[in-house]
């Protein structure tokens, strides 16, 4: 078998995502308004990391990927979707830093970040409230009903060629009398459809 020599990989520790993604062993931890409890829902999902060209802010250059997650609940994959996302997954080489900048249909947007080397194959991001560079903004209504206090994820390729995820949202939440809580969502990913030469259209 040959072997396999990697190009000069441009998008560093973004390059592994590029492609389209399904996951159908979604779990998502989270307040139930209706039932007034916490639980777990399952749920489907489809994601998309399509490459853009390099964006220059001035001397900076930034390599990425534009992206979109969709999720649905377990038996309402015909219905709506429950959660839907879009943004962008950039990396600054000679900083070493990766960025997450994501707006959620919910009014929340926010850009998360974190190291990671060219070659690496799990990078973990972070976000908190009023920082000038990572921070969060939400909607006046889940301020004062789900404040979200901090917001952290992990994406790592595995061996066997999917991508997991985790993120945890750590939320202020008026019906549970300001206690805080941890919303977390996790997947694994398989891929669907590269984006490739010889991949078919």
């Amino acid at each position: 078998m040959a072997e396999t020599i990697q190009g000069p990989q441009r998008l560093g520790p973004l390059t592994w995502l590029v492609g389209e993604w399904e996951g159908n062993v979604g779990v998502d931890l989270s307040y139930h308004n209706n039932d007034d409890e916490t639980g777990k829902t399952g749920y489907f999902e489809k994601a998309h990391f399509h490459p853009i060209p390099t964006t220059q802010n001035g001397k900076q250059f930034l390599e990425g990927l534009t992206y979109q997650m969709t999720a649905w609940r377990h038996g309402e994959e015909a219905s709506d979707p429950f959660h839907d996302e879009v943004g962008y997954m950039l990396w600054d080489k000679p900083t070493g830093q990766v960025m997450r900048t994501v707006v959620f249909g919910r009014g929340i947007a926010m850009i998360v970040g974190g190291t990671a080397k060219v070659h690496d194959t799990s990078f973990h991001l972070r976000a908190t409230p009023g920082d000038a560079n990572y921070g969060i903004l939400q909607n006046k209504y889940l301020s004062e009903r789900a404040e979200l206090r901090g917001f952290e994820s992990t994406f790592t390729m595995n061996k066997d060629g999917t991508i997991h995820y985790k993120q945890d949202l750590i939320l202020k939440l008026a019906a549970l009398g300001g206690k805080e809580m941890h919303h977390t969502d996790e997947n694994t990913l398989h891929l669907v459809k590269r984006y490739h030469p010889s991949a078919e259209a």
